[in-house]
């Protein structure tokens, strides 16, 4: 602890460097955006979010937290509020969200509110994970209450208890679970941004990674070994074949945060990025140039990220993408022989010529 200039004694420690007036536009993952430009198109949306605004008990959902979980103070849970103030500090948030911790097992923490954001922590989280990588997880948090995530989350999580209420209506849920999966998309993209906030807040790469295992695989650090783990999402990338893509994308639908592994391998490659060595070096964007900002240049950002994902992803399916956009001959045989690999050839009737037929059963 340090004193402020105004001699208060009640200040986390600033030996971490700050960022005064950073705008979010400076760690937003260029997916985070255009899944948000996305899902603004999305028919029917606007007519939904103005409607949602107004309905949500979020009066409601304060008064719960404040009633039924620990609000996190001077007096309670004092360590985690200092991280927070310290997270809110270094990311220059003027208004210090309020914290809770809910008592659930499960690790988790979210950010959610309408008018305000909202962090709640649960119990899990708070058991599971040391300081250093508790500070990275509420600095993740801060940093989706500065992108302005907490709305959309919000409404996330209202219109996926509809959907399960009305499930059993014929047709009932179709058109909310259209609205659900476009706002899974996007919030499987914010997190990225909101890992990168995280690191801006703990920097320390290694703390992050530790969270993030230990959020696959539990307080067991003694078993685990960070190169390992990121080892496991380029075989998860790079592994099977078009089916296995496929298996991937339903895989992935359901969930709203990416894939452990895969979070992690984002995260240590933008650590090892010009950009956030930029960032570090005090020339980021500020919030005061966020009006000016221009539509165009975040879509041609967005744009050329996703090119370069699809150049140099090793995923089966992308290695298809680049071979329909490059003009590839034989795009059905390159097609089969991607599915059956080195199957032998089929005949007209469907029978297979010879033993090399791919015999495997389907998923």
């Amino acid at each position: 602890m340090t004193e402020s200039p105004g001699g208060s004694a009640n200040v986390p420690s600033r030996d971490r460097r700050r960022f005064p007036g950073i705008s979010s536009r400076s760690y937003e993952h260029p997916a985070d955006r255009s899944a948000l430009v996305a899902l603004r198109k999305l028919s029917g949306f606007d007519t939904v979010f103005k409607t949602l605004s107004g309905l949500l008990p979020e009066r409601s959902l304060r008064l719960l937290f404040l009633s039924d979980s620990v609000r996190v103070g001077e007096q309670q849970f004092a360590h985690l509020n200092d991280m927070l103030r310290d997270a809110c500090y270094i990311l220059d948030l003027e208004k210090v969200p309020p914290m809770y911790v809910n008592q659930d097992p499960q690790p988790n923490a979210m950010c959610i509110g309408l008018d305000e954001p909202i962090i709640v922590v649960t119990t899990g989280l708070v058991e599971l994970l040391d300081e250093e990588e508790m500070r990275a997880v509420i600095g993740h948090e801060v940093g989706h209450a500065l992108s302005g995530h907490a709305v959309y989350r919000t409404i996330l999580l209202f219109l996926t208890n509809l959907a399960m209420k009305v499930a059993w209506i014929p047709l009932g849920n179709v058109a909310i679970m259209a609205i659900v999966t476009a706002l899974r998309e996007w919030f499987r993209k914010s997190e990225l941004s909101a890992d990168r906030a995280g690191l801006l807040v703990g920097q320390d790469l290694q703390a992050s990674m530790r969270g993030l295992m230990k959020l696959a695989g539990g307080n067991h650090l003694h078993e685990m070994n960070v190169d390992a783990f990121l080892k496991q999402a380029d075989e998860y990338e790079a592994g099977g074949d078009l089916r296995d893509s496929v298996l991937k994308i339903l895989n992935l639908l359901p969930r709203s945060h990416p894939f452990t592994t895969v979070r992690a391998a984002e995260l240590k490659k933008w650590a090892e990025s010009r950009d956030y060595q930029r960032i570090m070096d005090g020339h980021y964007p500020r919030r005061d140039e966020d009006k000016d900002t221009s539509v165009s240049d975040s879509f041609r950002d967005s744009a050329a990220h996703y090119a370069d994902s699809v150049r140099n992803s090793k995923d089966p399916l992308m290695g298809l993408v680049r071979d329909i956009a490059g003009g590839a001959g034989d795009l059905g045989g390159k097609l089969r022989d991607t599915v059956f690999r080195g199957g032998g050839r089929h005949d007209g009737q469907g029978g297979s010529n010879g033993s090399g037929g791919d015999d495997r059963p389907a998923s």
